[in-house]
């Protein structure tokens, strides 16, 4: 069996219609989404372009050199010392018969006081042996004498103009002076062996240690005290080599220098002070630290102008400051201000970092003095890890740098 489905004219005008109202319906929504787009895209503002901010610049301190001629001082220590101290020794033998006042550890005793006098009864035996020795020789030559004069005559007598030099008892003569003489050196000498007895002190000073006593056998040679000398007392001051060139101390200087020192140690709670001066340079070069000792001494060191001060005694420890000659052109820069390089930053043109190198001349925990900087250089005060060569920076306050601080 067929179905026919038959479509009558009115029906297909209106599926026409319907398509028609889609089709426009769908153009209109395609229209307005253009248009909408359009107006986004037209509308959005231009955009703007992004510029970085400018970096912030580290605020720096400096100083403005403003160099001068000043002089230094050159810091070093040493240990005081006596000019002259030697052993005081006995001559001669013998047993300590009286021992003086002044002989003892620490006294203090005047050139040619005795301070130990030995038996003298041996020595004076030997003198009177010496003097009878000394008698008899001129007893033989007053005889050899008598018996010249009278070959003399005898010579005459028998009218020969030349006499025999035996005849005359010449070389008898002679022996017999020469036998005076030597007694007479013999006594001499028993009376310097009797002098010797007394043992003197050569010089002023001061005994530092005895070896001798009341009643001891002494032989000759043999040491009874240490002592030493207290007009003058040296320091040895050890100096390197950048320091005797900062002092220019010559090392074959055959004249006393004269360069004053202040030597100073705290005693008694108080910081006292000295006067000296450099005389000398030593002669060689200490092997172990390779410097050269220069040689200040003090004058009276046990003498006093202040009141309260100790002596200066030999075996005290003692600081020196020695004055330098003006160096010219130098700088006094806070310590932090010079790198480990010896270089320091400068601001130069357009507030830039720069690194100037400077010749160290002196150095201290809180102070620097260089040379090297010219008139009116801007020099930061202290250096951080943020500061380098080329840096931008901004000066906050400027002050002046002297040499002299």
């Amino acid at each position: 069996m067929v179905i026919t489905v038959t479509t009558t004219p009115t029906q297909s005008l209106g599926r026409q219609r319907l398509t028609v109202k889609k089709f426009l319906i769908a153009a209109l929504l395609t229209g307005s989404g253009l248009l909408v787009s359009g107006l986004v895209l037209t509308g959005k503002p231009a955009p703007v372009a992004n510029v970085p901010p400018e970096p912030l610049r580290p605020v720096v301190s400096v100083l403005r050199a403003q160099p001068s001629e000043i002089s230094l001082a050159v810091n070093t220590q040493g240990t005081v010392e006596a000019r002259r101290r030697i052993n005081l020794v006995a001559e001669v033998a013998g047993k300590v018969s009286t021992v003086s006042e002044r002989f003892e550890e620490g006294a203090f005793f005047d050139q040619g006081d005795v301070l130990l006098q030995l038996e003298q009864a041996d020595y004076e035996f030997a003198i009177a042996r010496a003097q009878s020795q000394v008698a008899a020789a001129e007893q033989r030559l007053a005889e050899e004498r008598g018996r010249n004069r009278q070959a003399k005559r005898e010579w005459r007598e028998l009218g020969t103009v030349e006499a025999n030099a035996l005849f005359l008892r010449q070389p008898q003569m002679k022996a017999a002076e020469a036998a005076l003489k030597a007694s007479v050196a013999d006594l001499s000498a028993a009376q310097l062996a009797l002098s010797r007895t007394e043992i003197r002190a050569p010089f002023s000073g001061r005994i530092e240690s005895k070896r001798a006593d009341l009643g001891q056998y002494i032989a000759p040679g043999v040491a009874v005290a240490e002592i030493y000398a207290t007009d003058i007392v040296d320091v040895a001051l050890p100096l390197n080599d950048s320091q005797l060139a900062a002092l220019k101390l010559p090392m074959n200087a055959n004249v006393a220098l004269g360069i004053p020192v202040i030597l100073s140690t705290a005693f008694g709670g108080r910081e006292w002070q000295w006067q000296a001066q450099i005389r000398r340079v030593q002669a060689v070069v200490d092997r172990q630290s390779r410097t050269v000792n220069a040689i200040a001494e003090v004058l009276q060191p046990f003498e006093s102008e202040v009141s309260g001060r100790p002596p200066l005694t030999p075996g005290m420890f003692v600081r020196a400051e020695i004055p330098t000659p003006p160096i010219p052109n130098l700088v006094q820069l806070p310590a932090s201000a010079l790198r480990s390089d010896n270089t320091v930053l400068v601001v130069g043109t357009g507030e830039k970092l720069v690194r100037q190198p400077v010749t160290v001349q002196r150095r201290t925990e809180h102070w620097a003095w260089v040379s090297g900087l010219t008139e009116g250089s801007r020099i930061v005060r202290a250096q951080t890890g943020l500061l380098v060569v080329g840096l931008t920076v901004e000066v906050a306050g400027t002050a002046i740098a002297l040499g002299d601080g």
